[in-house]
């Protein structure tokens, strides 16, 4: 597991309150935590604890009703800038399913003003590059989410977030998406916030995890601590 560096995301008592407030939905409840440079940090709870809320908010989707998110040591609302530094994977991603994997990531480069250099590498990198021409109706779940991996890294992000990474994905595909997650950190120098419902893929590929549970933080420490 890598070695922790200074803080490049960081949520101080985030919540987020849907419709009116004090009558309104708490989704996220007064939540903090801190992830290191170079580590791959674990967002675990069940499904409706408040995970997807707490991303969308960390990459600027929606706003929070309290606290704060902070990018490399900024806070997000003063310097929304800091998100061209971060890749994310939610929900899947969003393609457009008439075209090809590879000319969606081409159109992508182009809306991001670069990255077309890195298509055939990464398409290679998560698998793809044998069904790169393929329109993305076509695909199955899983080959989805490959390419939406894909796309988070087309900016060559300092950190990644993503979002249940291997939904879909069959067992050799679990196997080499681990070994992707891990690798981002321990070659490439990245920060992952890898956010799931299943304890045992956290475990496989976590440095330190954070457990939410209907929207409240229960507990954050490493992995060993926590299987102890």
């Amino acid at each position: 597991m890598s070695e922790v560096g200074a803080p490049v995301l960081e949520l101080v008592d985030l919540s987020k309150t849907y419709g009116r407030r004090g009558g309104g939905v708490k989704a996220v409840r007064h939540v903090s935590l801190s992830v290191g440079a170079g580590e791959v940090y674990g967002f675990l709870g069940p499904n409706g604890a408040g995970r997807s809320t707490t991303i969308r908010m960390l990459i600027g989707l929606i706003a929070p009703t309290g606290g704060e998110v902070r990018l490399f040591g900024r806070e997000l609302r003063s310097g929304p800038s800091a998100l061209h530094r971060v890749g994310s994977l939610v929900d899947g991603g969003n393609f457009y399913p008439f075209l090809s994997g590879r000319r969606n990531l081409e159109v992508l480069a182009r809306t991001q003003g670069g990255g077309a250099e890195r298509i055939d590498p990464l398409l290679e990198q998560v698998g793809l590059a044998g069904d790169a021409g393929r329109k993305v109706k076509g695909y199955s779940t899983g080959m989805r989410q490959r390419l939406g991996v894909a796309a988070a890294l087309l900016g060559d992000p300092d950190i990644v977030i993503l979002d249940e990474p291997v939904n879909g994905l069959d067992a050799a595909g679990i196997q080499e998406m681990r070994r992707l997650i891990r690798s981002l950190a321990s070659d490439r120098g990245k920060t992952v916030f890898l956010s799931s419902h299943l304890l045992h893929e956290v475990q496989q590929v976590c440095d330190r995890v954070a457990i939410i549970h209907k929207g409240e933080m229960i507990r954050q420490s490493s992995v060993a601590d926590l299987l102890h």
